[in-house]
């Protein structure tokens, strides 16, 4: 019987790499043990991006693409998944919702309700032994990129974000994202091909533009956003007295787009602003700001004056 549950598990987890709807499993007594036969794609991932590098060498088109892509992704990440999914710190329709969560569930961060449900969970229980990436409780590593491949960690909490589950294009999203990645990966090997024979001055090619533009961009990105879990509650300056260890870090802040404002967010995580003050570089928020001018999110919550105030460390 043994060995059939494990047959039976490794079957399950292989098929969890592309339909994430069953997380049976995860309340078990190895609920936080690693899922390696999951944590495969993660590796290859990484893999392929260092190799490919040293394979395909680099042209400025591939690098600029992946730049690109970074920082598109990155505010996918920090303006919709964070401030929209996670606090609703502001408002849109449901289309932009929609493109916005295709581009978030692009970054290979798993889908925008999964993100949400772990993201409110985080500030429920921040920095104790139920907050799963605490680096306080968890040590670093686990904090920053442990928590997710374990069984536990790939259950959505659906009890917490009940607001989200109407929508059933959000939740097909959640449920396959990893064939919007995989689509993002084709588009960009398609984009070299096309550029290598139209386009052959560039000095770009398919694997170039793979590797780069989905491989490198897409590692990057990953371990800019988890350095708020494992280093944002470490590293940093204490404005506010909150119940956990959260920090406010410029460096952090500049690579995240303004997440590392991390202090200012557990004061008051209701605000679609992190950086509360002017010198506090927020690039998310500028851009959310200007999307609100061409009218495709609207209601941004400000940071009231008084909870600014509160709550300091130092007067």
């Amino acid at each position: 019987m043994t060995q059939v549950s494990s047959v039976k598990q490794l079957l399950r987890s292989f098929w969890q790499w592309f339909d994430t709807s069953d997380s049976r499993g995860a309340a078990d007594a190895d609920a936080m043990r690693i899922d390696w036969v999951r944590v495969v794609p993660f590796i290859g991932l990484h893999v392929t991006a260092i190799v490919g590098v040293c394979l395909v060498g680099a042209s400025w088109i591939a690098v600029g693409v992946a730049v690109l892509l970074y920082a598109l992704r990155m505010f996918a990440i920090t303006g919709f998944y964070h401030r929209y999914f996670s606090h609703k710190t502001f408002r849109t329709s449901r289309p932009m919702q929609f493109l916005m969560a295709l581009l978030g569930a692009s970054s290979v961060q798993r889908g925008p309700l999964w993100w949400a449900a772990h993201h409110r969970n985080h500030h429920r229980h921040s920095d104790t032994e139920h907050d799963v990436h605490s680096p306080v409780t968890k040590g670093f590593w686990f904090a920053h990129m442990g928590w997710f491949l374990t069984r536990a960690g790939f259950r959505t909490d659906w009890s917490v974000i009940p607001d989200w589950k109407k929508f059933w294009e959000l939740k097909l999203i959640d449920r396959f994202d990893v064939f919007i990645a995989i689509g993002l990966a084709w588009i960009l090997f398609w984009l070299g091909g096309f550029l290598q024979t139209h386009y052959p001055e560039l000095g770009t090619s398919r694997s170039q533009m793979l590797i780069w533009g989905f491989f490198v961009s897409t590692v990057v990105l990953f371990h800019c956003t988890v350095t708020i879990n494992s280093l944002a509650h470490q590293f940093g300056k204490r404005r506010y007295r909150t119940r956990d260890h959260s920090r406010n870090n410029l460096w952090l802040a500049l690579i995240t787009f303004g997440e590392g404002w991390h202090n200012n967010h557990h004061h008051f995580p209701g605000s679609a602003r992190q950086g509360f003050y002017w010198w506090e570089v927020d690039i998310t928020y500028y851009g959310l700001k200007m999307l609100s001018w061409l009218g495709l999110v609207w209601d941004l919550k400000p940071v009231p004056a008084e909870l600014r105030l509160a709550g300091r460390v130092q007067s």
